[in-house]
This record gives C-alpha cells, sequence and structure tokens, in this order.
C-alpha cells in the first residue's frame, strides 16, 4: 500500500473548497501549459508534503516500454533520441513520476551529458539523460528553488515553456522532450527569487500555518496517526484519493474544449492593464489558469469566478515593483474590476459551492484540511493563506535613559524612515575567489572567459578541445596512431576549462546606531546609504548579514541570509540613540565572519562599517575601538570603512579606522555609483 502521505488528508476530502496552494497545483497538472507554481511560506507549513502527495493523486500515464525519455506511444513523431518507434510501439502504463531536484544539483545533473570519452575516443554519440528527461510528463519538484543558482532556474522554466531540452556542447546538439509540471517551494526568510524568475512562474501562492488551536490539535493528531500506521492511514484516505484522480482525469480531458472567447480575453488584459503588470504572459497564463479552472469545475465556458480564481493565483507576483516591495493583489480592486456577480453557465458543479476555491476564509473551515509536513510543522490547507502577525510600524518616536557624550539624564531615541535608495559603487573583494557565482568580485566559476585548462573532476566541465589533443600527442607513437589516423585518446588526456567569472560574497554591514547618528539628523542618510548597498546586493545575489551598535552593545540584528528583503526591513526599524560602542561593533562583526566561514567557507567576506569613527562607550573607549580593529584587520577580511562624518570641522576618527583596519575609507556622499561617475568626469 501507498506509504506517501494522502493528498487529500492535506487538503480535505472536499474538491471545492481546496485552498489556494491546492488548487494551483491541481489547475497547473490540468494544464501544464500555465507553466508551474512557486509555493512561498513560512517552514513547517505541510509545502514539502502536499507536493510529493500530489503525484500519488495523478492519473497515470500510457509511455513507450523501454524508452528513457517517456514518449507517448499516441504520439506520431516523439522526440526521443531513443526513437523512432515505428508506428505501433509497444506501450506500458506507470503511475507519474515526481522527480526532485537537489538544490546543488549540477547542469550536467539538470540537462544531462555527453559521454567525452565515447564521443571523441570512439567517435560515438552518447547521450546520458538528466533529470529534465526523466521529468517528462510528470511532475519536477525543487525544494528550496531560492537557493538553486539563477542559470539552473531560469534553464528549467525555459525548459518548462518549450516543452523540450536541447543540449549542445563540443559540436555534438541532442534534443529530447521535456514537459513537466515544474513545482518550486521556499521559504522567503532564506531569501527571494530575483524578479525576472519570479515571473517565469506560472502560479505562485503564500502559504502560512493555521493560527487556530483546534486546527492545529488535529494537524498533530493527523500526523501521529500517519507515523503510526502509515498504509491504514492511507486507506482512510483512499477513496477520497481516487475521486480526485477521477476528477482531474475528467478535467484534462475537458480543457482542450474549453472556450476562450474574445470578452473573456478582453476582460483578462484589462485586469492586467489594471494591476499594471509587465509583459504579456500574465494575460497569457491568467487565460490558461481560467480554461483550466473552468474544466476543473466540469464547464466549457469561462466564467467570472474562472477569471477572478486565475488573477488572484497568476498576478500578484508579478505586481512587484521593486527588491523591497511587498507583493500582492487588492481583492476589492479584483472584484470591481471584473463587476457583478454572474450565474455560472451550466455545468455539473454550478451552484452555491461553486467558485469555492477562489472564495475567501468563509468558503471553508479547517476541520477537513490540516497536516504537518514531514518535519512535524504545522499545514492546514484551507488556513494555509491565514495572514501573518504584522510587521511592527516605523516611523514616529521613543524614548531611552541612553545619552551620547558626558550629558546626563534621558535622551531622544528615534526611529526615522531610508529615502530612495540609490544606484551604489561596485565594492569588490581582492583577489580571485572560488566562490558561488554571483556578480561582484572576480573568481574561478562554471561560466565567464576562459583562461586555462585542467583535468576534470569526474567528467564535469565544458571540454577544452587543444589542451586535450595537446596532452594526448606526447602519445602517440607510444599508443600505435597510423600515418594520417585518428588522434588516439585516453581517459587522462582530457581536459576541461578553467574559467573566471564573478562570485558573490557575504556583505556584513556593521551599522552605527548611536546618538551621534540620530543627534545630527544623519539617520535618513545612513540609512538609505545602507539600503543602497542592500539594493546593490540584492543584484549582485550576495548574502548579507546585519550588526548594529549603540548604547553599551552590539547586536547581530541578522545573521548572514540570502533574504536582503528580511535586512532591509530590519534596518528601517532600527532606532538611533545612545552612547556608541564602537569596539563592540566590530567584535559582534568579527564573531559572525568567523562563524559564517565555518559554515561557508568558499564565500569570501566583506566587511562594510557604516560610522563616524567615534567611539563614547565605556573607560578607553577608542583604545579598545583600536585595537579591535587590529585584531579584524589580522583575520585580512577585506573592509570597507562609510564615513558618515559630516559638516564643516571634522574629527576624521573614520579614516584613522580605516588605517587600523586597512579598509577603503569611502565618505557617505560617495557611496552612489553617481558621485563616482561625477568624480571622473570633474577629474578629466
Amino acid at each position: 500500500m501507498p506509504q506517501h502521505y494522502p493528498f487529500t488528508a492535506v487538503v480535505g476530502a472536499e474538491p471545492d473548497q481546496l485552498d489556494d496552494m491546492a488548487l494551483a497545483l491541481v489547475l497547473t497538472t490540468i494544464s501544464p501549459a500555465i507553466g508551474g507554481v512557486l509555493v512561498r511560506g513560512e517552514k513547517g507549513t505541510a509545502k514539502s508534503t502536499l507536493v510529493r502527495a500530489l503525484a500519488a493523486v495523478l492519473p497515470p500515464i500510457d509511455v513507450v516500454k523501454g524508452d528513457r525519455f517517456s514518449s507517448d506511444p499516441a504520439d506520431p513523431a516523439p522526440l526521443s533520441p531513443d526513437g523512432p518507434f515505428g508506428p505501433d510501439p509497444e506501450a506500458e502504463t506507470r503511475p507519474v513520476r515526481l522527480v526532485e531536484l537537489p538544490v546543488g544539483a549540477t547542469e550536467d545533473r539538470v540537462l544531462g551529458s555527453l559521454d567525452l570519452e565515447q564521443a571523441l575516443g570512439s567517435g560515438v554519440t552518447r547521450y546520458e539523460p538528466g533529470l529534465l528527461a526523466r521529468a517528462h510528463r510528470g511532475v519536477l519538484y525543487v525544494d528550496e528553488v531560492n537557493l538553486l543558482h539563477d542559470h539552473l532556474v531560469d534553464l528549467l522554466l525555459d525548459a518548462a515553456a518549450m516543452g523540450r531540452s536541447t543540449v549542445e556542447r563540443d559540436g555534438v546538439s541532442v534534443e529530447h522532450a521535456a514537459r513537466f509540471v515544474l513545482i518550486g517551494t521556499m521559504n522567503p526568510e532564506e531569501g527571494e527569487l530575483r524578479p525576472q524568475l519570479l515571473d517565469r512562474f506560472g502560479l505562485a501562492v503564500e502559504v502560512a500555518a493555521p493560527r487556530d488551536p483546534q486546527a492545529r490539535a488535529e494537524v498533530v493528531r493527523r500526523r501521529l496517526a500517519f507515523d503510526a500506521d502509515p498504509a491504514g492511514f492511507a486507506a482512510r484516505f483512499a477513496e477520497q484519493d481516487a475521486a480526485l484522480t477521477t476528477r482531474i482525469r475528467r478535467a484534462q480531458e475537458l480543457v482542450a474544449e474549453v472556450e476562450l472567447d474574445d470578452a473573456t480575453l478582453v476582460s483578462i488584459a484589462e485586469l492586467c492593464a489594471a494591476f499594471e503588470v509587465d509583459g504579456l504572459r500574465a494575460d497569457i497564463v491568467t487565460a490558461r489558469t481560467a480554461a483550466a479552472h473552468a474544466a476543473w469545475h466540469g464547464r466549457t465556458t469561462i466564467t467570472r469566478d474562472d477569471v477572478r480564481a486565475a488573477a488572484r493565483l497568476a498576478l500578484p507576483h508579478r505586481r512587484r515593483r521593486n527588491p523591497f516591495d511587498e507583493t500582492g493583489l487588492d481583492e476589492s480592486q479584483l472584484d470591481d474590476l471584473l463587476g457583478p456577480d454572474e450565474p455560472p453557465a451550466g455545468g455539473p458543479e454550478d451552484g452555491p459551492g461553486d467558485g469555492g476555491p477562489e472564495g475567501g476564509p468563509d468558503d471553508g473551515g479547517p476541520d477537513d484540511g490540516p497536516d504537518g509536513g514531514p518535519d512535524g510543522g504545522p499545514g492546514g490547507a484551507p488556513d494555509r493563506s491565514t495572514d501573518a502577525p504584522a510587521t511592527p510600524p516605523t516611523g514616529g518616536e521613543s524614548r531611552s535613559d541612553a545619552g551620547d557624550g558626558e550629558g546626563s539624564g534621558p535622551a531622544p531615541e528615534s526611529t526615522v524612515g531610508a529615502g530612495e535608495p540609490v544606484r551604489a559603487r561596485l565594492l569588490q573583494v581582492d583577489g580571485v575567489g572560488a566562490g558561488v557565482s554571483g556578480r561582484r568580485s572576480r573568481a574561478i566559476t562554471d561560466d565567464g572567459r576562459r583562461i586555462g585548462a585542467r583535468t576534470p573532476a569526474g567528467r564535469s566541465g565544458s571540454l577544452h578541445l587543444v589542451e586535450t589533443v595537446r596532452a594526448a600527442a606526447p602519445h602517440q607513437h607510444a599508443r600505435g596512431r597510423a600515418d594520417g589516423g585518428r588522434v588516439l585518446l585516453r581517459p587522462a588526456d582530457l581536459r576541461v576549462a578553467v574559467r573566471e567569472g564573478r562570485e558573490s560574497n557575504l556583505v556584513l554591514l556593521c551599522v552605527d546606531a548611536s546618538g551621534s547618528m540620530a543627534a545630527r539628523r544623519r539617520m535618513e542618510q545612513v540609512k538609505t546609504a545602507v539600503l543602497s548597498l542592500l539594493l546593490d546586493a540584492y543584484q549582485r545575489r550576495d548574502k548579507v548579514g546585519l550588526v548594529t551598535f549603540r548604547g553599551a552593545s552590539a547586536s547581530l540584528d541578522l545573521p548572514p541570509t540570502s533574504s536582503v528583503d528580511v535586512a532591509a526591513r530590519r534596518l528601517e526599524e532600527l532606532p538611533a540613540g545612545g552612547r556608541t560602542p564602537l569596539a563592540e561593533g566590530l567584535a559582534t562583526a568579527a564573531d559572525a565572519l568567523r562563524l559564517e566561514a565555518i559554515r561557508d567557507p568558499l564565500r569570501r567576506p566583506l566587511l562594510v562599517v557604516v560610522t563616524d569613527g567615534r567611539a563614547t562607550s565605556g573607560p578607553d573607549a577608542l583604545a579598545r575601538a583600536h585595537r579591535a580593529a587590529d585584531h579584524v584587520r589580522a583575520t585580512r577580511v577585506a573592509s570597507v570603512v562609510v564615513d558618515c562624518e559630516t559638516g564643516g570641522f571634522r574629527l576624521g576618527l573614520a579614516a584613522v579606522l580605516a588605517d587600523r583596519l586597512g579598509a577603503q575609507h569611502l565618505p557617505l556622499g560617495e557611496v552612489s555609483a553617481e558621485s563616482l561617475t561625477r568624480a571622473v568626469k570633474e577629474a578629466a
């Protein structure tokens, strides 16, 4: 009996009360041309559980027997390197595959690879299929898709959109069909997808754990029952899962008959224009999703409810305007644009219950749907879209007893926002690294310009033909090569290219939030500069961390993460006031860098200290700060000091700090790339 967690145990047994995530998964399996689903949500919300359960409720498929590429026997011209198969190939029926793509997968593992030894030594082209070939006509699942290299994500999305995969290397080309349902899950706290990649997913949903205690208790109850007797638990939901499979099969057969009339297309275009989405992909995806939603409800005509459901799933993630904006859709505006409700036009599911999947919280309760993921976290399908607690408001003022300088009594502590970020100048780590591909510092990477050759590690890498022939040349006589014969190669002769590109770095921001910033009204400028550096880190695919110091201590407000959005929110809420514990700030930054070097040794750090160089907290504050700077310098960490001191009278302490750190000294006004451009023009 199946050992997977039943799909209907997660989402509930009533198909017309599916939550957003379950509905999006079902619709994209009905019409794979929609382009896949991105699921964003906190950890422990049954994202992986629901995706893995999906494959078990999909109708089985017929494939050509023995074909490694799962070709459809009814296809008159299947795109398979194992073909041709003749007019009536032998077929077999098997379940739909769920193929999981590891975050650390290489391009060869995803696309497949050519056996270079066979190709060069024997003249035989032998192609080893990759994960895309295995996922053909199935489901390709990428957990933590936001941690996958961007070029691999783009490759997956291109294959999903085109329906085929092409491997071209060293003059040899292999092409095969690759039509699959692409599903990615991610925790936004661990980093966001780039906007251009976010747009490539057809549908996107947000999930959250249920807040209702009864729903959470049911999550635990079902999880414990499954762990105690997986087969028995699955049997309890076998009938509901089978009914869901039948309904999906009928919808797959019906979707081709759904009519997309001109009025519907115009309505969808008006929605996309009103919500200011870029490009036409949103229009196409919304139309396909509306057709799939109509087929799911047994109709061949599209209603207002179908368009509304499609817009809720296809548009929110396409409205994002800049990296730090929240995604979302104003549903009241959506209803206004769609106009008044209209009765559905015929179909077995018509009636008051129709349209439940796209409704709000009143469409269903948590009693049918909560579940926990494999890690025991709560799920709860109808409550999956429950809002998380709101972010505390920014702005305004609070009070603290901490002061800056020698004065006594309470001193004001203020929280101010940042201005509009600007394009920051490029800050780099010197030398050549070997970290994760990115856009900041020089490094040996898998892409970029070719600078040399090396023996391959395994069979990965792009062949360097000249160096391979050069390595084999001295051995031709000993290998018995005849005059005019082909070059005789051995595995030891193979050389692959060494390429130099750009890597991403860890940008650790150490920000002075003391009273000297607030007293001189500099905190807005400081936050604007730091926000600009965060935006630059986002675009260059860096990890970021945030250390702040004020009063008598320093804190690691944000451990190194790929989520630049979280750093921006922490920065916005950062108050300023109190004395300046510069030594403590540098010590905290050094500790954070030391721990991160253990976790991620190949990623080189860049320490950015944002301060005016003052140190006023504790005895011998300035001397202790300089000793801390000497310690940081001894670790050979690349550093930049952003000097926040302004005005006519300057102490120059930040420049002294930069000298002690061995760091680049950068005045606050020169953080922007425009200021650098102006300086170059003035010098010329």
